[in-house]
């Protein structure tokens, strides 16, 4: 397996155990993402995820329904099965960013998703959700490498203001008109 696809389902795991323990009283909570709670923010990831494969050939089967945990776990399953087609993942095609492999998206685009919403999801629950320097390093990179199409409507909104002795999480999400 292409090692993209490899690091892309390691990040689909550390997100599965980051929402795992999350109290199922919790998934209406609002999250950072305004306007959407917890739950509302786990089903744009399973539906962008959705998209990105289905637009590429790549069909996941129906919607998962049922609780957030369950819809996850089948949605993850899915993901795993699809990712096995290793041509249609590393086929060239034009995206927003310009050209581009469903293999490369899923490890920058959608891996960004999954470290962010993850974040947000932890938020909504009233946690704090620790991103390790590796998470890190990659949001400092791939967001300024999106330019302005990073802030588009419905992506991010655009940075906010953080104190001069923020934290170093504390700015890298800033940059997604998050705070902390």
């Amino acid at each position: 397996m292409d090692t993209r696809i490899t690091q892309f389902l390691g990040h689909v795991d550390t997100f599965t155990r980051r929402i795992a323990n999350l109290e199922t009283d919790r998934w209406e909570n609002p999250s950072p993402c305004e306007g959407w709670s917890a739950k509302e923010v786990l089903d744009h990831v399973i539906d962008t995820q959705r998209d990105v494969f289905g637009n590429r050939g790549l069909e996941l089967g129906p919607r998962p329904e049922g609780a957030p945990h369950e819809a996850w776990a089948a949605h993850a399953a899915a993901v795993r099965s699809a990712v096995t087609d290793e041509e249609t993942l590393l086929a060239t095609y034009d995206s927003f960013f310009g050209p581009t492999t469903l293999a490369d998206t899923l490890l920058s685009f959608y891996r960004f998703d999954l470290i962010i919403h993850a974040w947000d999801i932890q938020r909504a629950a009233g946690n704090d959700l620790e991103l390790s320097d590796t998470e890190l390093a990659f949001l400092e990179t791939c967001i300024p490498s999106w330019g302005d199409i990073f802030y588009q409507d419905g992506i991010c909104k655009r940075p906010v203001e953080v104190p001069d002795d923020a934290d170093r999480q504390t700015r890298v999400l800033a940059l997604t008109g998050r705070r902390c």
